[in-house]
């Protein structure tokens, strides 16, 4: 993440700072880690504490249907169920101790305010448009953006319609672009394949100067608590610093490419404790007068492997629809499916757009997954 300044801020951090009618402003640190991690400082209006009531909490845990899997499986996402509600929506597939992932279809925007203070999150935007409205700014998002929501950010999602899908993780460690195509100075590199261009921070907006009865939903260790605050959230006069919400579209991926087939790792759009993101987006193909464009066989000994479709044909899988997952369980040999294989030679460029998560902790299958699961998939290579 680069440094970035917003709106008014004093010249010197943890001093004195009053409005023009002599009114105090309160700092916040917002950051992760401790006084270690990056983190920007906020400037509120009101003090960001004024709480006056905490609701009963609701138990949002996921509920496991499959706790040790080896099967491969694939799971309908276009048959998992729309809801008015954004929370009600979010419907987690897949988990372990590192990470929840699923699919959210909401019909509503969200009225009330959320506040994951667990996790960060993603949000990937596979239908729908509007934006991202946070503390720090607003983020407009359409088709193929990645959303990245530290947590702690406090934010509403406002669609402008209701026909919206989006893939999300909340992950229970930062997220951010991969260490190798960084330099010791965070400097996005020149064969890194996208730049700080292509990473788009939050519009700035002036501060709601309201008082009130404020709802900020919060989410912490697998409960929901309805928190009533005096003053409305987005009352930021300025902030600087690292940490803040960004976007990043897919179609800015610039993918490697080779003679002969890469691997998956060449892919990789960002990266938390325990598993990796990968953006798999059009592109030529091998280009050895012998290359095979598909996919060899492997079967990823440490991890498991979640495809979400998204965009195009996926050249190397047989009957797959959009919204779709397939889940390779870690140390399960898998490949491309009968005729994949001898279709890829001699193409020279594929359409396809995909979400790639690679997990280093076996995952654990929810129940809700079980429900838009397709059983024929697991026997699906036989010729």
């Amino acid at each position: 993440m680069r440094y970035i300044q917003r709106g008014e801020i004093p010249q010197k951090r943890h001093t004195v700072y009053k409005s023009p009618e002599g009114n105090f402003y309160y700092e916040q640190l917002f950051g992760t880690e401790g006084f270690h991690g990056i983190s920007s400082l906020l400037y509120h209006l009101h003090r960001p504490t004024q709480i006056r009531h905490i609701s009963e909490p609701r138990d949002v845990a996921p509920k496991v249907g499959v706790e040790r899997n080896v099967t491969p499986r694939m799971f309908k996402g276009m048959h998992v169920t729309p809801e008015d509600d954004y929370l009600e929506s979010r419907k987690i597939l897949l988990f372990n101790s590192d990470l929840k992932m699923g699919l959210a279809k909401p019909r509503e925007s969200t009225s009330y305010f959320y506040k994951n203070a667990h996790c960060d999150e993603l949000l990937y935007v596979h239908q729908g448009i509007g934006t991202l409205k946070t503390f720090l700014g607003d983020l407009e998002f359409s088709f193929g953006d990645y959303l990245i929501i530290p947590r702690g950010t406090i934010y509403q999602l406002d669609f402008d319609g209701s026909d919206n899908v989006l893939f999300f993780i909340e992950s229970h460690s930062p997220i951010y672009t991969p260490k190798r195509y960084r330099n010791e100075f965070g400097q996005l590199l020149e064969h890194s394949p996208f730049c700080e261009r292509d990473i788009i921070a939050p519009t700035f907006k002036p501060p709601v100067d309201q008082k009130g009865d404020f709802t900020i939903k919060v989410k912490k260790q697998d409960l929901i608590w309805d928190f009533q605050y005096a003053t409305h959230p987005f009352d930021l006069v300025g902030w600087d610093g690292y940490f803040y919400p960004y976007k990043f579209n897919i179609k800015n991926f610039e993918p490697i490419t080779g003679r002969i087939h890469m691997p998956p790792p060449v892919h990789q759009n960002f990266e938390a404790h325990n598993f990796v993101v990968c953006s798999f987006v059009a592109r030529m193909y091998d280009y050895h007068p012998l290359a095979v464009p598909a996919p060899y066989n492997h079967s990823n000994i440490d991890s498991d492997e979640v495809l979400f479709y998204t965009e195009g044909d996926f050249m190397s899988r047989n009957h797959i629809d959009l919204m779709d997952f397939t889940l390779h369980p870690g140390g399960i040999v898998h490949g491309p499916h009968p005729g994949a294989m001898e279709r890829s030679i001699g193409q020279k460029f594929t359409q396809e757009y995909a979400v790639m998560v690679d997990p280093f902790r076996p995952l654990q299958i929810t129940q809700e997954a079980l429900k838009v699961e397709d059983p024929s998939y697991k026997t699906s290579w036989l010729e």
